[in-house]
């Protein structure tokens, strides 16, 4: 089976890295299990699937990852049209709230993690987001970035 790391990575079945992804099967079935939570999770608190998907192409093209982006491009198309969600995902910062206060949230942590505080954190309640949506916001920052690095790596492997 290829998962969304693979296709992020460019390995099919065949090729050494793939195959060395299999050997540790847990990480492979656990990166795609995270993946799917905090893209599409059961439970969306209030932080619907279309969102995540524009927040998480944001956070490929602050990566620079073209291959992520050109996914969650994909991805949005077939769950949300709307012009506030694509300009999110674009980089906009020209948004209403709460969007313009999470951008900015994603922006810092992604680009600038060290500069982040709890007065951020404290910025996101103000804009109306309660503990758990902050909680998946954290969640779905955090993968993808990992996953940017993860890709880029394994494509590095490949390419050697």
């Amino acid at each position: 089976m290829i998962d969304a790391m693979d296709k992020a990575a460019g390995l099919t079945p065949g090729n050494p890295v793939f195959e060395a992804r299999r050997l540790r099967p847990e990480f492979v079935q656990g990166t795609e299990l995270c993946r799917l939570s905090v893209l599409t999770p059961q439970h969306g608190l209030g932080l619907e699937t279309g969102l995540r998907i524009a927040l998480a192409r944001r956070i490929a093209a602050l990566n620079a990852d073209e291959i992520l982006i050109a996914d969650y491009d994909a991805q949005l198309a077939e769950h949300d049209q709307s012009g506030h969600l694509l300009a999110l995902s674009q980089g906009a910062g020209d948004l209403d709230e709460p969007l313009a206060t999470i951008a900015r949230h994603v922006d810092l942590v992604t680009s600038t993690p060290s500069k982040a505080a709890a007065s951020d954190i404290a910025r996101l309640t103000e804009a109306g987001l309660d503990i758990p949506q902050i909680v998946a916001l954290s969640e779905l920052i955090a993968f993808v970035n990992f996953q940017t690095r993860v890709a880029t790596g394994l494509r590095l492997m490949r390419a050697s």
